[in-house]
């Protein structure tokens, strides 16, 4: 999962640390105050977003982040070939349902980790009990919401990760299926427990469900512009050929990146960028203003998306993600000018507008997107 752009004002993750937990009798107090101080490792953005939710909240996002996090550390790691990917990554969804142990999961996995990998995600994969023990104290619906996140990464991620390459994906249906597995199923997640945690939202669960995977899109979306050229050097290119003239070779970027198709194909991406990114506006518009913690928390990542597009925008010809990321200071304003307004619906379109004013709007992103198949899930996991 990718992170949005660091917001140095947010307070640090220690700050919700718990003594003992009275959600659970499995999970002790270092267990707790393991995952607080092992998600700065590994996400410093996480680390700095998450803990403005509400405390009990933080914990079950904290620990979520930690799943997604381990999946991504096998999909990633260099070390393991596809068949011990696979075989990790049903081990692991078994372990978060709680049908295998996370210790004996976690001795065999640490020493095939290459030692290019971060020495944070080394630790994290050593600790999964720890982790595991905290996931396994919430209650039946959270660990219902978590089980199922993970499994659907564990499934659709590594079919795109395993066949990446320079010549990017066919169109925006596939990039759409891309996205959802790696962010629009978070989305998912997330909605499940605000709904969890705010009763009152309830009656607008299903709307809220496929508007955050449009979400998830929207910020996956931006870091994938932000981050064509990093991509590269990992053979990967997740930009979809549809939007390029045919005769336009994603493969030989670097030599056609400063002609009108490459600029006017990047045009579409961010108009398509820009709807999904509504449709997060819309979605946290729907969370009652009394849960400040959780709207703060979604207009932060909106407010920085927008802002990251709005440089794609204005520097098509960039060479890498450091040309077009936002500022502190910008990130700065931006905390402060949602915090402000963040009582007012009305005032949040209008800020919102402002940011967004000048970016090309595509007329035909979907409000829902994901797989193609729409009984993708149920015929290619066993999520209960």
């Amino acid at each position: 999962m990718r992170g949005n752009p660091n917001i140095e004002t947010a307070r640090p993750a220690q700050a919700f640390v718990v003594s003992e937990s009275s959600r659970t009798n499995r999970a002790s107090a270092d267990d707790f105050a393991y995952q607080s101080a092992i998600l700065p490792g590994v996400s410093r953005t996480f680390a700095l977003t998450i803990p403005v939710l509400p405390h009990e909240l933080a914990i079950v996002m904290t620990n979520a982040y930690l799943l997604c996090r381990l999946a991504d550390t096998i999909e990633d790691d260099v070390g393991l070939d596809n068949e011990q990917k696979s075989q990790f990554h049903a081990r692991f969804v078994a372990v978060v349902r709680g049908e295998q142990t996370a210790e004996t999961f976690a001795a065999e996995l640490f020493p095939l980790l290459s030692s290019r990998s971060l020495p944070a995600e080394r630790d994290l994969v050593k600790n999964t009990a720890a982790v595991i023990r905290v996931t396994h104290g919430f209650s039946q619906p959270e660990r219902d919401a978590l089980t199922r996140c993970v499994a659907i990464m564990c499934k659709g991620m590594p079919e795109f990760q395993r066949n990446k390459s320079l010549r990017g994906l066919e169109d925006l249906d596939e990039l759409a299926e891309y996205c959802y597995y790696v962010a629009g199923v978070v989305g998912e997640m997330c909605t499940e427990l605000f709904c969890l945690h705010c009763p009152e939202l309830a009656p607008r669960r299903e709307k809220m469900l496929g508007l955050a995977v449009s979400f998830g899109q929207g910020l996956q979306m931006t870091n994938i512009l932000k981050d064509i050229w990093d991509d590269r050097q990992a053979n990967a290119c997740w930009l979809p050929r549809s939007v390029f003239p045919q005769d336009f070779d994603l493969a030989r970027l670097e030599d056609m990146h400063k002609g009108d198709a490459f600029r006017d194909g990047l045009e579409r991406l961010i108009g398509v960028a820009h709807a999904h990114l509504r449709n997060a506006l819309e979605y946290t518009c729907m969370i009652p203003k009394r849960e400040k913690g959780i709207r703060r928390f979604c207009l932060w990542a909106i407010g920085l998306a927008v802002l990251t597009l709005r440089k794609l925008h204005a520097h098509p010809e960039f060479r890498s993600a450091a040309e077009v990321k936002v500022s502190r200071r910008t990130v700065k304003l931006t905390v402060l000018a949602t915090n402000l307004t963040l009582l007012s619906n009305r005032a949040l379109k209008l800020i919102f507008a402002r940011a967004a004013d000048g970016l090309p709007l595509a007329q035909d992103a979907p409000a829902i997107a994901g797989p193609r198949e729409p009984n993708w899930l149920e015929r290619r996991i066993d999520v209960v």
